[in-house]
Formats: structure tokens, C-alpha cells, sequence
């Protein structure tokens, strides 16, 4: 069965490559969102699976977004994981107290992304 993948990220490239990546490996669903504001909206009418979410972005960015996506009924029991370039050391602080399920850090290889995505997702229903 095909998951449904929403990438939330500004950047057309990581988007480009990360679709491509779960499309060609995993024969994934994959819709994008160019901001914040765009992906909650995509998030709460299309229900996806699992969203990434690019942790920087211009107006809304990750951690807004996330807030918003938690707060929000129709969006609030969709995993998010966070796709950043900064190591997770160097961000652990910011995490503090996320509502997320994992981390995947750019750049990253597209064609190992599904198998990325499902442990980490794996390891959420385990812990849940």
C-alpha cells in the first residue's frame, strides 16, 4: 500500500529530491507544500501519513508550523518529522519539548529516505 508523504520545505531542490526519492524507492504519495501556512492547509485536507517538515523557512518556520499543525484537530495526530541541515546536536535545545517523531538530516540520500522514514516511524508506534 502507498503511503501519502506531505513535504513541507521552501526550497524546490530538497523537495524535488526528496519526492523523486520516495516516488522512485518506495513507490510513495508524495504532495509538497512551499510554506508553513500552505502545508497545514494541504495537511488538514488531504491527511497524510507522515509529514517532513523543513525545521528553516521564511514566516512560518518549522517549530511555527508544527505549533500549528498540533493545534489544529483535523492535523494534530499526524506524525511530523523535522528535516534539518543543523546536527541534532546543535538544535537539541530548540527540540525541547517538540511534538515530533523524529529527525532527518539534510543532505540525505533519496533513495534510502523511505527506509529512513519507516524506522523512524517504527520507533514511534514501539514508543507509543
Amino acid at each position: 500500500m502507498s503511503k501519502k508523504v506531505l513535504i513541507i520545505d521552501d526550497e524546490d531542490d530538497v523537495k524535488e529530491i526528496a519526492q523523486m526519492g520516495l516516488e522512485m524507492a518506495a513507490d510513495w504519495n508524495v504532495i509538497t507544500a512551499n510554506s508553513g501556512k500552505a502545508g497545514l492547509e494541504l495537511a488538514a485536507s488531504s491527511q497524510p501519513e507522515v509529514i517532513l517538515l523543513d525545521l528553516m523557512m521564511p514566516d512560518w518556520d518549522g517549530q511555527e508550523t508544527l505549533k500549528h499543525l498540533k493545534a489544529n484537530q483535523s492535523t494534530v495526530k499526524i506524525p511530523v518529522i523535522l528535516m534539518t541541515a543543523k546536527t541534532k546536536s546543535a538544535i537539541a535545545s530548540e527540540l525541547t519539548g517538540l511534538d515530533i517523531v523524529g529527525i532527518i538530516t539534510k543532505p540525505f540520500r533519496p533513495l534510502q529516505l523511505p527506509e529512513q522514514i519507516a524506522e523512524i516511524l517504527n520507533q514511534f508506534e514501539v514508543n507509543k
